[in-house]
């Protein structure tokens, strides 16, 4: 495919935030195209802004460019000012790394990391000029490829990729690389590429596989064909010490989401809240050495020139040796005065002595998610935080000078009253009391406590995907009850809106027959459906409609204990009848002990590596 380059650079100075397309950024990898045995378009399906933040693609870009023969470039999804005048001068997407168009690339590869950038995938293939369907791709156009956490139910997208990556992919990417390579020289065939890719672990290949349903609309069976494995397993990394990973990111010439050098500490979480996806699919626990963190992190900030940092994980304070590797990182960080940042504390995880050290950092708010308002509905969501422990790490916070206080909530929560949601303002305005009662608080300075309620949507392979959504009418009423419950303006309120989040509850469970529905949506003028101004929710209602599907069915139906799910085919580590027990738990409102306390059989020891072997 031909590109007019002058064309191209000519558009720049005609849109708003040009950095998002020019490229040229430092550490952007160059290469020389001829060289090249494989070409990679790595997509990510929003904004640059938004993409670029990412560490997940900051880890895989390094990662094929690591490789003397492959080309890893980034792909965004442009804003609708430059989408337009793409369109109108035929300029097809492209990499930014080259300005080349990405149909000529080997592999068009997405993360898919949100349910609300389905749409955005289909818009960057149409302007990439590349038929949407795989069925309708022969040999002349790329290999599409998925990944992310959307890639454990990938079926409401299947008909559009040719493979998806399940779980992590530093190891098995390389490999689907070595295959493709081996294909490419020996005479390249599509269909004989995917059967042989198949047999790699984590590869699932959806276009070998047939979907039956029930009258009632559930899915009867999943039928492998021509060799396919029946059931496919997710990859992981064992050892993390040994993994590839960046010594240098992309510095960005515009203000991005997380515009920050980022370690990662661990993978997987010990804890096992019943809401939470990540918690479970990531699973095993598995943490890297403080000298491996200590390593990263000093490259990272020699590398880019960023004055902060931040340690990346599911739950920061869960780090073993938190408190052996934050002096470590201040040895070198406080004389560069480069911040370092905490994201993911827990409640009970937040010392006296983890305060002090933070005090020598850069103040700034701190976040903690009691999820819910009440001791029963922790309880229920195996939160495993008490009230007496919130109050207790506030009191620590507004005692080394903090001064302002976030705090996570969902409304919507299976078992949910409305005591509970009450008590999201109650405790807030507890939270208030504590700071007034600290005899040397700060003269002159208030408290800040923001509250942020999000819309509970159940997920695939966790306790709750057998759960009904609350309709948005219902979850509406929460929001009106939470809102008359809080009588001060030291308490900020936000939440999310239930329309997107009824939409992602569809998506979420969904099945093949939304390809449809999907395709036909990003027809009808829906893309960047997670930017409020561009979400057209009754276009989306009545697609749905349109194909005969019902969204109530997908969002708002509470499942059988024995129905088949559309993903019951893949295999994330955690097994059906662990989910199922968690599940009975919950609407008893009875804990199960987080993986350092007691193992409680989910099936990941499997993988035979992480926290399920260090005390064995």
């Amino acid at each position: 495919m031909k590109m007019d380059k002058k064309k191209l650079e000519s558009l720049f100075l005609q849109v708003q935030k040009p950095a998002r397309y020019t490229g040229g950024e430092w550490n952007s990898v160059q290469k020389n195209a001829a060289d090249m045995a494989v070409r990679f378009a790595f997509c990510f399906p929003d904004l640059y802004e938004v993409g670029m933040s990412h560490l997940g693609m900051k880890i895989l870009y390094g990662l094929y460019n690591a490789q003397d023969d492959v080309w890893c470039e980034r792909v965004f999804q442009p804003d609708t000012d430059m989408e337009t005048l793409m369109r109108k001068n035929e300029i097809p997407l492209f990499g930014l790394e080259s300005r080349d168009p990405i149909a000529d690339f080997d592999f068009i590869g997405f993360t898919l990391q949100y349910e609300l950038s389905f749409t955005g995938v289909l818009n960057m293939l149409d302007l990439a000029g590349v038929p949407l369907r795989s069925s309708e791709r022969d040999e002349r156009y790329p290999l599409v490829v998925g990944g992310g956490p959307c890639a454990c139910n990938p079926e409401p997208m299947a008909d559009f990729f040719d493979f998806f990556i399940l779980g992590e992919g530093e190891e098995v990417n390389l490999e689907v690389n070595e295959l493709y390579k081996k294909h490419k020289n020996a005479g390249y065939c599509k269909a004989a590429f995917l059967r042989e890719a198949a047999q790699i672990g984590g590869v699932y290949v959806p276009s070998l596989y047939d979907v039956t349903y029930h009258e009632d609309g559930t899915v009867a069976a999943v039928t492998a064909k021509d060799g396919a494995p029946a059931v496919v397993r997710k990859r992981i990394v064992k050892d993390l010490d040994s993994m590839y990973f960046p010594e240098y990111f992309v510095v960005p010439y515009m203000g991005i989401v997380h515009d920050r050098a980022m370690s990662e500490i661990f993978r997987g979480c010990i804890r096992g809240c019943r809401f939470c996806q990540a918690g479970f699919i990531y699973r095993p626990v598995r943490e890297k050495s403080v000298d491996t963190i200590d390593r990263q992190s000093r490259a990272l900030c020699d590398s880019t020139g960023y004055e902060e940092f931040s340690l990346s994980s599911l739950s920061t304070s869960d780090y073993t040796q938190l408190e052996t590797l934050l002096p470590r990182l201040l040895e070198w960080a406080e004389p560069q005065h480069t911040n370092m940042s905490l994201p993911s504390l827990r409640v009970d995880g937040f010392s006296e002595e983890l305060a002090n050290q933070l005090n020598v950092l850069r103040r700034s708010g701190l976040t903690f998610a009691p999820e819910a308002g009440t001791q029963r509905l922790r309880d229920a969501i195996n939160k495993n935080v008490t009230e007496n422990e919130i109050m207790e790490t506030v009191s620590k916070a507004f005692h080394g000078g903090w001064s302002a206080v976030k705090l996570y909530f969902m409304l919507g929560l299976p078992t949910e009253t409305e005591e509970d949601v009450v008590g999201i303002a109650r405790l807030a305005h507890r939270v208030v009391d504590v700071y007034y009662q600290i005899p040397d608080r700060p003269k002159g300075r208030g408290v800040t406590v923001s509250v942020s309620a999000s819309c509970f949507v159940p997920k695939p392979f966790t306790p709750f995907q057998w759960e009904p959504q609350d309709t948005m009418e219902q979850l509406h009423e929460k929001q009106r009850l939470l809102s008359s419950s809080v009588t001060t303006r030291k308490i900020s309120l936000s939440w999310h809106d239930a329309q997107t989040s009824f939409l992602e509850g569809v998506l979420a469970r969904g099945d093949r027959r939304l390809c449809a529905v999907i395709e036909s949506a990003y027809k009808k003028g829906c893309k960047l459906d997670a930017w409020s101004e561009h979400f057209h929710f009754d276009v989306w209602m009545d697609t749905i409609r349109e194909y005969g599907l019902d969204p109530a069915f997908y969002a708002n139906r509470r499942r059988d204990e024995n129905e088949l799910f559309p993903w019951d085919h893949l295999d994330y580590g955690v097994t059906k009848r662990f989910l199922w027990r968690e599940n009975q738990k919950a609407h008893k409102s009875c804990t199960t002990p987080h993986c350092r306390l007691q193992c409680s059989g989910c099936g990941a020891s499997d993988f035979g590596g992480g926290v399920c072997f260090e005390s064995r």
